[in-house]
């Protein structure tokens, strides 16, 4: 079973193939996916890589976490599932 980590503080510039080759020298990596904006098309500086096991996700984490990359810092953890939110009708309260 593979374990999805959280990337944050990402280089604006990184792409799915860049990520994917970072954590790559870790583990084998099963997906990597830096979030866009989907007005604008740019990265929202975070991202989801998916380790394909507990080692290899414990191992990013150990070597990534709070280590410099193209100027930042990097966030690694272990992702949480996504939270619902409340209304999801755009922020108007759904009233109409």
């Amino acid at each position: 079973m593979g374990k999805k980590l959280y990337v944050g503080n990402l280089n604006y510039q990184v792409t799915n193939a860049s990520l994917e080759s970072l954590f790559a020298e870790h583990g084998s990596v099963r997906s990597a996916q830096v979030v866009m904006d989907r007005d604008t098309g740019s990265s929202k500086g975070f991202g989801f890589v998916e380790m394909a096991d507990d080692q290899a996700a414990q191992n990013a984490i150990q070597a990534l976490h709070d280590r410099e990359v193209d100027g930042r810092r990097l966030v690694v953890n272990e992702a949480r599932p996504r939270e619902e939110r409340p209304g999801g009708r755009g922020g108007f309260g759904g009233r109409r």
